[in-house]
């Protein structure tokens, strides 16, 4: 790809807009660039009087977007979105009006073979969103127990195979080592059947349970859920969109539970037949939206209508 080029198609743009409704000179956050979608269609929105704040944990989302963005009012920041209020507080912001999250994996990601987050990826099985910070998951893959690794397969991944695959990857490892994405596919695949209906390749579960560990991503976003409130303004809106059961289970609790969000969407809001047919990303994408409630003269909540 040529620099600032990206193969990312942001998915249920049309629903974030209509859910956020952001509108000229307000400050939004875009919390998880990624390929940077969502970010220049918020800059469309709020216009050169407002300004889009966009966050990034890989260094080279941050690169590609800091040239394919040039022009925009936005403002690109290496960080992990758990951190915005540390953002806010530098750049002397009390608060902002809208945030979204996209919690996927982006096609930049999956495109780039020294990333290792694609099935077929010959390069290194890193999986890190900052490829700076933690340990990779071919290190992790060689040097912990059977126990412990399939407990992280069935706990991030929801894999019932789990203890299967961990003492495949164990058995294995005594043999050669498990480098690549490629090598740790074709392992699962010997392990997991694929039933003739099935979608996803029968790796995607370990893969992801690896990729979730590797990252702490589960922790971060709880984190982030718990410190959002105070990074909008009352009436503001939080729109979460994620891709497995475990990512939306927690925005779900912390939407119901915490007294300072008015949940939005009663259910998520999934795609519609033809953003799946053009991308395919999309058929597990879940879209959550909560307001930041508004506080009555009494001092305590009031309802900020819906959209």
């Amino acid at each position: 790809m040529t620099p600032g080029s990206t193969q990312h198609v942001p998915v249920l743009a049309d629903q974030v807009l209509s859910w956020l409704s952001p509108t000229a000179g307000q400050t939004v956050v875009d919390g998880t660039l990624g390929g940077g979608g969502h970010t220049r269609l918020l800059a469309q929105a709020v216009g050169p009087a407002g300004q889009v704040i966009a966050l990034d944990r890989d260094p080279a989302a941050i690169d590609a977007a800091t040239v394919r963005l040039q022009g925009w009012p936005v403002r690109v920041a290496l960080a992990n979105y758990a951190d915005l209020p540390e953002i806010l507080e530098e750049l002397d912001l009390e608060a902002v009006d809208a945030i979204v999250l996209d919690l996927g994996v982006s096609s930049d990601q999956l495109a780039d073979d020294r990333r290792g987050f694609s099935f077929h990826s010959s390069g290194p099985l890193d999986l890190r969103m900052d490829p700076s910070r933690g340990e990779p998951a071919w290190k992790l893959v060689e040097r912990l127990s059977a126990e412990h690794l399939a407990d992280i397969i069935y706990r991030y991944g929801e894999e019932r195979l789990s203890r299967r695959i961990a003492r495949r990857i164990v058995e294995t490892r005594k043999q050669h080592p498990i480098k690549t994405a490629d090598d740790l596919a074709q392992l699962v695949r010997k392990v997991v059947p694929q039933g003739k209906h099935e979608r996803i390749d029968p790796a995607t579960r370990t893969f992801q349970a690896l990729r979730i560990a590797v990252n702490e991503e589960l922790k971060w976003l709880e984190v982030a859920l718990r410190r959002m409130p105070d990074c909008l303004r009352p009436g503001g809106r939080l729109a979460v969109i994620s891709f497995h059961s475990l990512e939306d289970r927690l925005v779900k609790e912390a939407f119901r539970s915490d007294p300072q969000w008015e949940v939005l969407t009663r259910r998520p809001v999934r795609a519609c037949d033809e953003e799946v047919a053009a991308n395919p990303r999309a058929r597990s994408a879940k879209l959550r939206v909560a307001a930041r409630r508004i506080a009555d003269d009494s001092g305590g909540p009031t309802h900020e209508s819906g959209a």
